[in-house]
């Protein structure tokens, strides 16, 4: 029997898999629409999505919603938004590779039960995780690569864009080839 998206979200919510669980307040597992062709992944949740549960509600999420907005995206219809670890690293440093393996279950099953068309991996951890060991966001993002019957991409973590307004152009053209690489996969889905 398939596992649903509530199911694999109260598993996670007891996780205890590894050491975040002592110090998280809230599990973030995801947001957004479960039938969404698209799925963004981050790496995990900061100081704000820790307290209220949800992905990207601080100021990173407000930039990565002004950018999915600018391009005609939502996250209530064509995207659905998580990290790589679900519970947030102490002074959100960058979570250890031992911990986004514990939780790479749940992302993988989020992934299962959601098939989206199209994946994009904000910031560095997402995409040297699920794309390849030594990319580089700066010299490669916006680069669609198709892995396992997906369409994937790296792009600016929108915290980086914070400290780094200069790649703020950059990371448009990503989000304008996102909503060029929709329309191609899934012509229905912009309608």
């Amino acid at each position: 029997m398939k596992q649903t998206m509530e199911q694999l979200q109260q598993e996670c919510l007891q996780c205890q898999r590894c050491d975040l669980c002592k110090t998280r307040t809230n599990v973030v597992f995801g947001t957004g629409s479960q039938t969404a062709p698209i799925m963004l992944i981050g790496e995990g949740p900061g100081e704000n999505e820790d307290l209220q549960g949800i992905p990207f509600v601080g100021r990173a999420g407000q930039l990565l919603d002004k950018m999915l907005d600018a391009v005609g995206l939502s996250r209530e219809r064509e995207v659905y938004i998580t990290n790589m670890v679900k519970c947030r690293p102490p002074q959100n440093r960058d979570p250890l590779p031992e911990e986004t393996q514990q939780c790479l279950g749940y992302l993988r099953g989020q992934v299962a039960i959601m098939r989206p068309k199209l994946i994009v991996c904000l910031g560095r951890i997402a995409a040297i995780r699920l794309l390849r060991e030594d990319f580089k966001v700066t010299k490669e993002h916006g680069q669609w690569i198709l892995k396992n019957g997906t369409w994937m991409m790296g792009t600016f973590h929108p915290a980086a864009l914070l400290r780094n307004p200069g790649n703020k152009p950059a990371a448009m053209e990503d989000f304008l080839s996102l909503r060029a690489k929709l329309q191609e996969v899934c012509p229905e889905c912009g309608e």
